[in-house]
């Protein structure tokens, strides 16, 4: 019998068991997937701690996954086109990841580029698509200036490299044993902490065209506001209780302006990988059955990479 992991309650991660799970069958319009990685994020243990409806548990884990069709229902073609059994694919905007197999909507399978592993096309989506999002909202241009808040992270790691490739300059926070890690994807790195608000203006006396958050702190959203006078150019994806307050943009794969525009751009950020132009760092993989080692090190923050589970 298959296996997955799940969340009994809400809270901390001692809410998460390993349980057996019969997959069913594919329906019209829906796909199995057998799991050769699962991808991990933060938001896979924050809404569990956060807690919502009761109704909703047990709640199944993980967001986007990598794998082989296994099963494929009737007159059903994946969202990238066509599909048979053995076909490798990447799955995103699902629910219950961390398993080692699952049946989705067709609608949420693209075929996976062969020049991706599948611990890195397990861990591109979430990020890539939050990334893009960012960039697009804040409108960012060739030419332009940016500045973002957590640069080393996965999220700020994916928005250097697409900003990149639209000819904008990016300056990115981070500790200084970070710095390489900026460095090496195209960003000019800028330490944290006191006095980030001069470091940043002398970097670029041409000022700062947009923010983007990934970290939430108080100190880059002040360092935000103070570098750039209009506020819909300014984006977190971090800072929810001083977002509405201060004028900014807050973005969420629950709000549905952000799922809209996140579905609309996975097949182009799929190609754009699979042709070397948006890199996938991973720190570490962890067999499935070690989730809790797995979560323990990504709740810690600053693993140095993605994290995947391999079933």
């Amino acid at each position: 019998m298959d296996q997955h992991w799940i969340a009994t309650d809400f809270g901390g991660l001692d809410v998460f068991e390993f349980v057996p799970v019969e997959v069913p069958a594919p329906g019209r319009g829906e796909v199995t997937i057998s799991v050769r990685a699962a991808g991990m994020n933060p938001a896979d243990f924050k809404h569990i701690a956060r807690g919502s409806d009761r109704a909703l548990l047990p709640i199944p884990v993980g967001y986007e996954v990598a794998g082989v069709l296994s099963a494929i229902g009737a007159d059903t073609t994946i969202a990238s086109g066509g599909g048979v059994i053995g076909d490798e694919v990447i799955a995103f905007l699902v629910q219950g990841g961390y398993s080692t197999a699952m049946t989705v909507d067709a609608k949420n399978v693209f075929a996976k580029p062969a020049s991706l592993g599948f611990p890195e096309a397990a861990n591109l989506l979430l990020a890539a698509t939050t990334a893009s999002e960012m960039l697009h909202v804040t409108g960012v241009t060739a030419g332009e200036t940016v500045l973002v808040h957590g640069a080393s992270g996965a999220v700020g790691v994916s928005v250097i490299q697409q900003a990149r490739l639209l000819g904008v300059r990016v300056i990115g926070t981070a500790s200084q044993s970070s710095f390489p890690v900026l460095e090496r994807f195209g960003a000019q790195p800028v330490v944290y902490g006191n006095g980030l608000q001069q470091r940043v203006s002398d970097l670029a006396p041409e000022g700062i065209a947009a923010c983007l958050d990934t970290v939430g702190t108080d100190e880059a959203v002040d360092v935000s506001l103070a570098l750039v006078a209009d506020r819909s150019r300014i984006v977190t994806i971090a800072a929810m209780q001083r977002a509405e307050g201060a004028g900014i943009r807050l973005i969420m794969g629950a709000l549905p302006a952000s799922a809209a525009y996140r579905r609309t751009v996975r097949a182009e950020l799929i190609a754009l990988a699979g042709d070397g132009g948006l890199v996938v760092p991973i720190a570490r993989t962890f067999p499935l059955a070690e989730a809790i080692e797995a979560l323990t090190l990504l709740e810690a923050g600053h693993p140095g990479g993605k994290i995947a589970l391999i079933p």
